[in-house]
């Protein structure tokens, strides 16, 4: 039996000094262990030690700085996990796993699967079903979850030694894309909850990521789970809508998040998840001293939303892989199977005040949605938080988008009928941004029910945050 704190006592105090030789570890603990069994007792601890292990098998301290922005933005799944998918899929049901009855039976899931979470009904994860989750949406959620993380690393808050907790994690697709966010240098202690045959895609999966990122699945609902933090980032991606509870859940887990970490939920972008998802974060801050970071932004102080609250952004498409043009092509119903848009809503919530955009209106400059009534065919000033991309369905019509400010009770749009160099900021802010709108016409749009801001050749749009 090695003597764990010897091991750790001695890469304290050899961190301050050298790099850490396992080796030279080794001859300083009682027994002398084999170099073998205090490099795994290193790695066991290495991100309490905040040890980095190098390819050559030593250890150096983490680096201190935040993570920076890795210009995430991709166009394709990476074939090593592609090729890590299918190799279980060729395992259960042989190379021709997307044709005859195999292929049959997974497209029936998918179909199935789709058909459910349209209807909220429940999804029990069998093999199969996990499997056929696996091909129709390890893409895009890999792709979502590093847009989410950018609100975080533009304000300098991912450090590079990051406890997670995965809450729901599937067959892991925001797990992937959290790793390939990552710089190579970080130490990653993640914890994923998934009690389903999911893990056990997961777990293949997880094969692939590198060593300093080190895994733990704990195959259990997540309502028995012990939340053992402080974790940096606890993720709630696309299971909200699937827990009894959510807002417990959310709760337990804003309990066990570190003083400065964050709490990302994420759902797809259809009606009813987004909405749910949007629904317990108002719950949440409403019960709790927490703050929403980004994106629906309260930028007046007291105020709650009351609107339906669908909001999500949209971003560039992502490549079916050549596990989803396989079954699509072997379907017969051309496209059906292959998943490729990107589409999300998110939450990020802090419990330590921070807001992406620190901003806040003022009652003697700013129009007040909750007030946007009194205001009808006037021409008024307001900041917003811009909430979609062009919604518009008319091709060359006039772009719309959804802006809110924390205190609407019904729906908001700003309609922009003539762009100018003065407005030009309305179609250019990115999602999540914060707007300030002077001199813009107020309407009210009878058959939307919602009111409409209208942005014209008098009205100046700037970004302010």
């Amino acid at each position: 039996m090695i003597d764990r704190e010897a091991v750790r006592s001695n890469a304290k105090y050899l961190r301050q000094v050298r790099p850490i030789d396992p080796d030279e570890i080794s001859e300083y603990v009682e027994g002398t262990p084999h170099p073998a069994v205090v490099r795994r007792v290193l790695r066991e601890e290495a991100y309490d030690l905040g040890l980095f292990e190098r390819e050559d098998g030593t250890f150096v301290p983490v680096a201190e700085a935040p993570v920076s922005a890795p210009g995430w933005g991709p166009d394709a799944f990476p074939e090593a996990y592609a090729h890590a998918l299918e190799a279980l899929l060729v395992e259960r049901d042989g190379v021709n796993w997307h044709r005859d009855d195999a292929g049959d039976r997974l497209r029936e899931v998918i179909r199935k699967l789709k058909a459910d979470y349209y209807h909220r009904n429940p999804v029990e994860y069998d093999e199969e079903v996990a499997l056929g989750y696996a091909i129709y949406h390890l893409p895009d959620y890999y792709a979502a979850v590093g847009y989410v993380l950018d609100d975080l690393v533009e304000r300098s808050l991912l450090p590079h030694r990051l406890r997670v907790l995965d809450i729901g994690a599937g067959v892991g697709g925001p797990a992937l894309g959290l790793h390939d966010y990552l710089p190579d240098d970080a130490v990653i202690d993640y914890h994923a909850v998934e009690p389903s045959a999911a893990a056990d895609v997961l777990d293949s999966l997880l094969d692939e990521t590198r060593r300093n990122f080190r895994s733990t699945i704990h195959r259990e609902r997540v309502e028995t789970f012990d939340f053992d933090g402080p974790y940096d980032l606890v993720v709630c991606a696309n299971v909200l809508s699937e827990l009894d509870d959510p807002v417990a859940v959310v709760g337990d887990a804003l309990d066990a998040l570190a003083d400065d970490g964050t709490l990302a939920a994420i759902a797809p972008a259809d009606l009813e998840t987004s909405t749910g998802l949007r629904s317990v974060e108002r719950t949440v801050v409403a019960d709790r001293d927490v703050t929403v970071y980004a994106p629906t932004l309260r930028l007046w102080p007291g105020m709650a939303p009351a609107d339906r609250g669908w909001s999500f952004d949209e971003r560039p498409r992502i490549e079916a892989p050549a596990f989803q043009r396989r079954l699509d092509d072997a379907g017969g119903e051309p496209g059906t199977f292959r998943n490729e848009t990107v589409k999300f809503s998110y939450s990020l919530l802090r419990t330590d005040g921070e807001r992406r955009v620190a901003v806040r209106a003022d009652p003697s400059r700013h129009a007040r949605m909750a007030d946007m009534e009194g205001h009808v065919t006037d021409r008024i000033d307001l900041l917003a938080v811009k909430l979609s991309r062009n919604l518009s369905d008319d091709e060359g019509g006039n772009p719309l988008f959804k802006i809110g400010d924390g205190s609407e009770r019904l729906e908001q749009y700003a309609v922009l009928t003539r762009e100018s160099g003065l407005n030009r900021d309305l179609l250019a802010a990115d999602y999540g941004a914060v707007l300030q709108f002077e001199n813009a016409l107020a309407l009210w749009n009878d058959d939307e029910g919602a009111y409409n801001l209208v942005v014209d050749a008098e009205t100046v749009v700037d970004v302010v945050g």
